[in-house]
């Protein structure tokens, strides 16, 4: 997915370096030609000649280097990738990236490029939550730099929280997406997916059967298209795609202020399962069982995210897909559930329990817009979300 793609890998100091040898030879599996920069703290935790015979290229190391500059000056090596990823990047190598240092090779090829940056952070959770530290984020964020990871986890240093390296996995995915040439390159696409839980008391919730299997699978092909993906999920059972912006809520209030903050985009496609209503008398307190009856719960309608979203008068997306489970008479529920919202298209299907469709692996839907119902036959619903990207990238780009 990667031939021939040209990708320029700086190596920060960091114990997380070590994970860099085995992104370079993922990357060449994918086709990738991987040119490799070590920084001088890069080298504390790796030999230049490890990182040169897994490249199969000559490591850049010194700014000054005369043979170097007389072959490929550091301008030329700058600007001649595709895609320069910094992996590690530490708190000292993004500080040097946001002020617009260059004191060494690395970040004078930062400075001179005009190639897509991608940044891999990877310190100490502390250094990552530092003020400055999210001070040069934000700046390098503006600047027009795109992260991948930290996560969190436990790190060498003992403690525990953001700021390891994302797993190589997930660099390589994002890396394929940044690199896509596919015809969502550039194109913003919001998907929200999986249930919502609408709390009663502190151990019980009201729900649905949703597993966000549907809303996964599109963001991943979204994603496979070129598209940057946002995907807002409630708590579903299905793991979230790699390579996508994951927003986890867990009540509809909260997945309605989620895609607010998510706005502008091309498109949106609203695949979650929104409970309709909430509990307003939620208790803070588990409910316990009482001589004097059952408690009575008082209720209240939730946001209807994809209406208010479908009648934005500024920043509504080129592109608003709905979702609508049914029981019976579906195209007709459907039909009539476009026109309600206002959105332009729906996708429907029959969730009654014959079908197995809810929080299972296959589905059967029927494409409604304004020029009708289109009825596709049942398919996996990775096929269902391949197919239904497509349909939405002919809608962007025609």
């Amino acid at each position: 997915m990667l031939a021939d793609k040209r990708i320029l890998l700086i190596i920060g100091g960091g114990i997380a370096a070590y994970k860099s040898l085995e992104l370079i030879r993922r990357l060449q599996d994918q086709g990738a030609l991987v040119t490799p920069v070590l920084t001088r703290a890069g080298e504390q935790f790796l030999t230049p000649l490890s990182v040169s015979a897994l490249a199969g290229a000559a490591v850049h190391r010194d700014l000054f280097d005369l043979t170097t500059e007389a072959e490929m000056g550091h301008i030329q090596l700058s600007r001649s990738a595709d895609l320069v990823v910094v992996a590690p990047a530490t708190a000292d190598l993004m500080a040097k990236m946001a002020q617009g240092l260059a004191n060494d090779l690395a970040s004078t090829l930062l400075l001179a490029t005009d190639t897509p940056v991608m940044a891999v952070p990877a310190m100490n959770v502390r250094m990552w939550e530092h003020a400055a530290t999210q001070r040069n984020i934000e700046t390098l964020k503006a600047d027009g730099v795109s992260f991948c990871g930290p996560n969190e986890g436990s790190m060498a240093c003992g403690e525990f929280g953001p700021g390891r390296l994302a797993e190589v996995d997930e660099i390589v995915t994002e890396i394929i997406a940044k690199l896509s040439d596919g015809p969502l390159q550039g194109k913003r696409i919001l998907v929200t997916s999986g249930p919502t839980h609408e709390p009663i008391d502190p151990v019980r919730y009201i729900a649905n059967r949703s597993s966000g299997a549907q809303g996964a699978a599109m963001a991943r092909a979204l994603r496979d298209l070129g598209a940057e993906v946002v995907f807002i999920t409630g708590p579903a059972s299905v793991c979230p795609p790699e390579g996508v912006t994951v927003v986890a809520v867990e009540t509809a209030e909260q997945m309605s202020e989620a895609v607010d903050s998510a706005l502008p985009a091309d498109a949106g496609v609203f695949a979650a399962a929104v409970s309709d209503w909430r509990v307003v008398n939620a208790s803070d307190q588990k409910l316990k069982k009482s001589k004097d009856g059952l408690p009575v719960m008082e209720f209240a309608e939730n946001p209807d995210i994809l209406k208010r979203v479908s009648h934005l008068e500024k920043g509504r997306p080129d592109l608003v897909v709905g979702f609508a489970a049914e029981t019976n008479d579906v195209i007709e529920y459907a039909t009539a559930k476009r026109l309600r919202k206002g959105c332009d298209w729906i996708v429907a299907n029959d969730v009654s329990p014959a079908t197995g469709i809810m929080g299972g692996s296959e589905n059967a839907v029927v494409l409604i817009g304004e020029n009708g119902a289109e009825e596709w036959p049942r398919m996996g619903k990775d096929q269902v979300a391949q197919q239904l990207a497509q349909r939405i990238a002919q809608a962007l780009t025609s």
